[in-house]
């Protein structure tokens, strides 16, 4: 309910090591040691009816399921169900379970074949790394294994900013740039598949039309679905359109680009985003952290949003107002956009059609962090006492 599992500090003392917090939880260990042995127990005793001895023996034994007698809804008591459980003749030289290992072809990624040695130098000695590359629809998850590389080498903190700086040209294949550290940065002209940025941990992903295309990347998706899913830190810059669940349960990572489809920004925990367009409905839905800036020009939002979570404000401050500024000056300067161009230019007039998206239980938060603030608290005891008395509070409703 509180949304901070992730944080260590959780109220309920279940996610979390702090011994202030801890001491809330009353449950033991031997308590899910013993609901695991019941469980296996009463699987057994399931298993022994049905004459199996193993989990394996069971899998694909449809001739030992029942349909439900009786059922008198309209719906299901006609239903036939023969063909999904048809079982054909064969005999046991047909394995019913995975007994093959699958074969990933991962030593033709690019990443093997090409990226890991390019990356050499930057991966082992920190020497910077600049070159440009074709890319296809094929290659899919580009840059990951560098990656992992690059943190094990350097840990969670990465390199120094670009680097790795990598220019792809073409199609980029599904999570193109996936869990990027610190210090890499991919740039890519053309376009790319669904989980771009997907689990971001640091990585700046640029993306843009090539250029020699006459598209309006404004009014065309060049990134797919699912982008900046489950990301934690870094920046994503999209110079058009991106698809659906833009930035879902995204936690920390800052994105700009020029339009989303449906249900963008669903379960979003933190991080900021930049929406220069239009949005697809359902927008916000589950959002219970970070915020976003929704440029409204044509007062279509308010039917587009879910506002079960989430308040629509107004950019409220100068200092906001710089921040949302010099993103969409760096979205410019990195990808080109003429969109984020035009918005700079009429600066004083688009401001005001800016919507400011905060989660409600989010923006309580904030306040009472900044209220521990002011009555001497710092750092994580700010945060602890912020916790604390929201838990109270909710207890005191009936919340749990």
């Amino acid at each position: 309910m509180m949304r901070a599992c992730q944080l260590n500090t959780c109220p309920a003392g279940i996610a979390t090591q702090d011994p202030r917090l801890r001491r809330h939880y009353t449950g033991r260990p031997e308590h899910i040691i013993n609901l695991m042995t019941f469980l296996a127990r009463e699987v057994r005793e399931h298993m022994a009816r049905l004459g199996f001895r193993t989990l394996q023996e069971m899998i694909g034994r449809v001739d030992r399921l029942e349909p439900r007698q009786a059922i008198e809804h309209w719906k299901a008591k006609n239903l036939d169900l023969s063909n999904i459980l048809y079982v054909p003749d064969s005999g046991p030289e047909v394995g019913r379970y995975c007994q093959i290992p699958q074969d990933h072809g991962l030593e033709k990624s690019l990443d093997l074949t090409t990226l890991l040695d390019l990356c050499r130098p930057a991966i082992e000695k920190g020497e910077k790394v600049t070159a440009e590359l074709p890319l296809r629809n094929t290659n899919r998850v580009t840059g990951t294994i560098t990656g992992s590389e690059v943190t094990r080498k350097w840990g969670a903190k990465g390199l120094p900013d670009d680097t790795i700086d990598i220019r792809f040209n073409g199609s980029a294949g599904q999570s193109f740039g996936a869990f990027l550290p610190p210090g890499m940065t991919f740039r890519l002209h053309g376009d790319a598949n669904d989980y771009v940025g997907k689990g971001l941990s640091g990585g700046r992903i640029i993306i843009r039309p090539p250029e020699d295309s006459t598209f309006d990347p404004s009014k065309n998706i060049i990134a797919g679905n699912v982008a900046l899913y489950g990301a934690t830190s870094g920046e994503l810059y999209v110079g058009g359109m991106a698809g659906e669940r833009f930035c879902v349960r995204n936690s920390g990572a800052t994105a700009v680009v020029e339009a989303v489809g449906d249900h963008g920004l669903e379960y979003m925990t933190g991080g900021r985003v930049v929406i220069l367009g239009p949005t697809g409905r359902n927008l916000a839905a589950g959002m219970s952290g970070g915020v976003a800036y929704i440029l409204d020009e044509h007062y279509a939002l308010a039917a587009s949003i879910n506002a079960g979570m989430v308040h629509m404000e107004e950019v409220e401050t100068g200092a906001e107002a710089a921040e949302l500024r010099a993103l969409i000056e760096r979205h410019a300067a990195l990808t080109g956009s003429a969109q984020a161009r035009r918005v700079l230019d009429a600066w004083a007039a688009l401001l005001p059609k800016f919507v400011k998206i905060m989660p409600k239980d989010y923006k309580r938060m904030l306040t009472r962090i900044e209220e521990a603030k002011s009555e001497g608290l710092a750092g994580d005891d700010a945060i602890m006492a912020a916790f604390e008395s929201n838990a109270r509070d909710l207890s005191r409703v009936g919340g749990n």
